[in-house]
């Protein structure tokens, strides 16, 4: 079995990230992996997965920001608000003046409300709301805030009576890159869904470390437990007292240097735990050792 750490997959399209997890978990010789956030089976790119002990750091680095580059199509909704779900209305919308289609994308930067697409992971009365709505139920999800920090038009191109428009989004996590295709489409009356979705950036993980199932399978290599902490978090090192204070989970008499967790490490650079500010004192967040 290999070491604790992160591994970071370009995923292909047509896999769930189900899929993805249990060939790495075949590649790696453990059943403990999880991973940070799942991608559609249509959607490519940046997939974090744990192995061992750093499965305990995916909740953290699920709260961290995204990246994306998609295809919007304006012009035709759907089910499912991406290319996989049956059509329910179309309007042509190859007229659509570009300088206000990227007006009313650009409307969609800062902390806003945002519907999740119905066809979510999101729970429902303990269920599932994909699953609710392959059982032919309808459901209707309550808006959530998310915070999308820049969200940049590329190109747009006319495709028969659709509009094209090519994007990058940088997005709090939690938001969904289908609504803004289906709530820009609203805004424009004509409709919109995604025809392509691909994961650039899980906080500080982006495609130039990701590899392919293929590639992990010649060679199978991860993040190191420490190194993935480090790069995640404000990283904090400690002396040989406060690291065994650490070990059992004791608060520090420590200042740390901002808000949220901070990956705290021993003199040699073994990495202990995730600590955050309560008061006058760090507390642990999560002890890794």
């Amino acid at each position: 079995m290999v070491d604790p750490g992160l591994v970071v997959v370009d995923k292909a399209p047509g896999m769930t990230s189900h899929d993805v997890v249990a060939r790495v978990r075949r590649l790696a010789g453990t059943r403990k992996v999880g991973h940070a956030g799942t991608l559609d089976p249509m959607a490519t790119g940046v997939l974090v997965l744990g192995v061992d002990r750093a499965t305990r750091l995916l909740g953290h680095l699920m709260l961290t920001e995204k990246a994306y580059d998609a295809t919007v199509r304006l012009g035709v909704s759907t089910t499912t608000d991406d290319a996989e779900g049956e059509v329910t209305g179309s309007r042509a919308a190859s007229h659509l003046d570009p300088a206000r289609v990227e007006a009313e994308l650009g409307a969609m930067v800062g902390e806003i409300m945002q519907v999740p697409t119905a066809v979510s992971a999101i729970k429902v009365g303990g269920k599932r709301a994909y699953a609710r709505v392959r059982d032919g139920e309808q459901v209707e999800l309550k808006a959530r805030p998310v915070t999308i920090h820049s969200l940049e038009v590329h190109d747009q191109r006319v495709v028969g009576e659709c509009l094209d428009v090519d994007v990058s989004v940088r997005c709090s996590s939690g938001t969904y890159i289908r609504a803004i295709a289906r709530d820009v489409g609203v805004a424009l009356g004509v409709g919109g869904h995604l025809t392509a979705l691909r994961r650039t950036a899980v906080g500080p993980f982006d495609l130039s470390v990701a590899r392919t199932l293929e590639q992990l399978a010649d060679d199978f290599s991860l993040v190191p437990i420490a190194a993935a902490a480090r790069a995640t978090f404000p990283p904090v090192d400690l002396d040989d007292a406060q690291a065994a204070d650490v070990r059992v989970g004791r608060g520090l008499d420590l200042e740390l240097p901002g808000a949220g967790p901070h990956a705290v490490f021993a003199p040699g650079g073994q990495f202990l735990a995730l600590y955050e500010q309560r008061g006058g004192q760090a507390r642990p967040v999560a002890v890794f050792v």
